[in-house]
């Protein structure tokens, strides 16, 4: 059985028993972390794909240590100007160890409680919205006043046309 999971971002293919390191997880050394976010899982051939995730499957872990990765050196250089900059990176990352690939434990009340609020503040937005309606249509009644274009200027009189008129005088 293994599961493809989104670890901190990035997606993972993991089995059990599995030991990968991943980018720094806040959970203390030897503490459990679960992982609900389960892209899809195969068990015996069985592969069941979610939308965008699986729905009741969760991944633990267990985390080993914290540490640093290998140090990565960036090197920047421009041809024939004399411009080199060499630059070293180390990431920070946590080794975890999967213990489980199975059903996620059940949600306690907190949601049910968030529906409730959820339905009073349906219940309360309708009133807000025709408040809002009959004081936006007096605000649209009044109209600015109209502008008047500027007006257009002649074109300007070029030398010929100035002359032929010098000429009929």
């Amino acid at each position: 059985m293994y599961a493809i999971v989104e670890i901190a971002g990035l997606q993972y293919k993991v089995v059990k028993d599995q030991r990968l390191f991943v980018h720094r997880l806040e959970e203390k050394e030897g503490g459990k972390i679960t992982f609900d976010r389960v892209l899809l899982t195969e068990d015996n051939g069985a592969v069941s794909v979610g939308a965008p995730a699986v729905s009741g499957v969760a991944v633990t872990a267990k985390v080993l240590q914290h540490l640093k990765g290998d140090k990565v050196l960036v090197f920047k250089k421009k041809r024939r100007k004399g411009y080199q900059k060499l630059n070293g990176h180390r990431q920070y990352l946590t080794e975890i160890q999967i213990q489980s690939i199975g059903k996620a434990a059940a949600k306690k009340a907190a949601p049910a409680k968030a529906e409730a609020k959820a339905e009073e503040v349906k219940a309360e937005k309708p009133a807000a919205k025709k408040a809002a309606s009959t004081s936006t249509a007096k605000e649209t009644t009044k109209k600015a006043p109209a502008k008047k274009a500027p007006a257009k200027k002649a074109p300007a009189k070029t030398t010929a046309s100035k002359k032929a008129e010098d000429d009929k005088k």
